[in-house]
């Protein structure tokens, strides 16, 4: 490495020493060299295996994770996308509780026992939000925030459900949730692949906040402060990924709708929906 060394941050293992669960903490990085100190400087002590899934770095990301944290597993990916890289962390996981945790600074490591405390107290999935008191973002824009918004509308009126935050990626959830979730991380034959799947992409995380609310889990919001990132440009588009959202919340109506159909179940119109909402996702499609 060219570049100084930056301190060397210890994590303390295995957090069931302690009596309580183990914690994994997956975290997709991609050419997040330059952010990683801060964000490993941040973890909190006693957990059980940091995982760094890299997205093909062109950088020092890989040594700097290795010289800041010598007991980190790294492991690459199979495909391309956000998604793929969590899917390949979560299937590497061995903790009881894992944490989606980003590489570039904006989730903060300090909040993760408020997440696990929430999974302790009953939940199985533990969503972040930024829109509840305590919570916050130096990072949104004002046209991100009213997508957010009207997104949320949509998900809560079509699954019953009361998210403030629906397209927020910092969550923690029991092991058992991984079933429902039912992401397909390849396998290692895979790798280096040019194809990207269904959930592959940042549509994963809205992917997954919809299966665990079409499964009944109990989910509890947390309260998160996002940051901007320090260093580097994000790949987030407002007006492109909005559409994705809209077009995933689309493609698990359909998914759900063909699985009724297989055990000869009439779909039921959520109560509430109006014929607004219906076209807005059916726009979408």
């Amino acid at each position: 490495m060219t570049a100084a060394r930056p301190d060397r941050h210890h994590v303390e293992r295995d957090g069931a020493t302690r009596g309580g669960p183990t914690v994994s903490v997956v975290i997709p990085a991609k050419n997040e060299a330059r952010n990683l100190p801060d964000v490993f400087a941040a973890l909190p002590p006693g957990l059980h295996e940091v995982i760094l899934v890299d997205g093909s770095s062109t950088d020092d990301t890989v040594e700097v994770a290795r010289w800041l944290l010598p007991g980190i597993r790294i492991i690459g990916q199979t495909r391309k996308g956000k998604g793929n890289a969590l899917a390949c962390g979560f299937a590497a996981a061995t903790g009881d509780v894992i944490v989606m945790l980003d590489a570039d600074g904006s989730t903060d490591p300090a909040e993760i026992p408020r997440y696990v405390e929430a999974v302790l107290q009953g939940a199985d999935f533990a969503k972040g939000s930024r829109f509840l008191p305590g919570g916050g973002s130096s990072d949104i824009s004002r046209i991100r925030q009213f997508g957010n918004h009207c997104l949320n509308k949509v998900v809560n009126v079509l699954y019953k459900t009361s998210y403030t935050d629906l397209c927020y990626g910092y969550n923690a959830f029991r092991r058992s949730c991984l079933a429902v979730m039912d992401l397909d991380a390849g396998s290692p034959g895979d790798a280096n692949s040019e194809e990207m799947l269904w959930g592959d992409g940042f549509e994963v995380e809205t992917l997954i906040n919809v299966r665990i609310a079409k499964a009944g889990l109990v989910v509890s919001e947390v309260p998160s402060f996002e940051k901007s990132r320090q260093y580097g440009t994000s790949n987030l588009n407002a007006v492109s990924d909005g559409i994705r959202v809209l077009r995933t919340i689309q493609a698990e109506r359909s998914r759900a709708a063909r699985r009724a159909a297989m055990y000869n179940v009439v779909p039921v119109r959520p109560a509430g929906t109006s014929d607004a909402v219906l076209a807005l996702v059916e726009e979408a499609s």
